[in-house]
């Protein structure tokens, strides 16, 4: 293990404590999730070094290399791998078998799929709904004002356990807009929360690794952090 990425993962783990700090919150509520894509399979013993409970990956075809049929999940010594990429129906079975959450649902369709591939794999699976709060027409998510009527139908399926929001951030390096499309997914959770009769979604997965502080003020639980831990991607 490089010294490099225990001292790049110790910087990360110091912005975390100050974007905590400043924002009033206690690092325990934040959850990284190391996102492996991209690279070699040698990262999962990177990702060991550095305790990361959570692993993220794009594809479902790169992560059935990287992690076989999820007994690889092991020499990372994590405790759950998320699909954190557009998930097509047509991998929806291999991704019920291989993910633990799947964090990039954004339409009835594909939940009404998780929730019967997840019935027939015995199993129940995470979901996050994906929302497109930068508006930003190259980017999967539901719009946000179609948001409520999708949790609705998503709270009624079985063997779906419906834990919250995702969204990415604005391609842009403004850090308003940047913070209005995180602070916006925020309010959507608060409000679904009172419109569902007190329903918890208490996971908002926002933020990368340029932009998580400012995901951490807004609310974010979990941080989807790769580059600033492994480096460049190499595939």
């Amino acid at each position: 293990m490089s010294s490099d990425h225990v001292a790049a993962y110790a910087r990360v783990l110091e912005r975390i404590a100050s974007a905590c700090s400043r924002s009033g919150r206690s690092v325990e509520e934040i959850t990284v999730v190391g996102v492996t894509k991209g690279h070699p399979q040698g990262v999962l013993s990177k990702a060991r070094a550095l305790n990361l409970g959570d692993l993220g990956e794009n594809k479902v075809q790169e992560a059935i290399v990287k992690y076989g049929n999820g007994e690889l999940v092991s020499i990372a010594n994590a405790r759950r791998l998320h699909l954190i990429g557009h998930l097509q129906s047509n991998k929806v079975k291999k991704a019920v078998e291989l993910f633990d959450c799947l964090d990039t649902v954004d339409s009835e369709d594909l939940a009404e799929t998780v929730a019967r591939a997840a019935g027939q794999a015995g199993r129940r699976v995470r979901v996050l709904l994906q929302v497109n709060t930068s508006h930003e027409a190259q980017k999967s998510g539901i719009d946000p004002l179609r948001a409520s009527w999708l949790a609705e139908r998503v709270l009624r399926l079985e063997n779906i356990d419906f834990f919250g929001l995702m969204t990415i951030g604005p391609l842009t390096d403004g850090e308003r807009e940047i913070r209005q499309s995180f602070a916006d997914l925020r309010d959507l959770r608060d409000r679904l929360e009172r419109d569902f009769g007190g329903a918890r979604l208490p996971v908002l997965s926002m933020g990368m690794s340029g932009d998580f502080d400012w995901a951490i003020e807004e609310g974010a639980t979990e941080i989807r952090l790769g580059t600033i831990l492994w480096g460049a991607r190499t595939a």
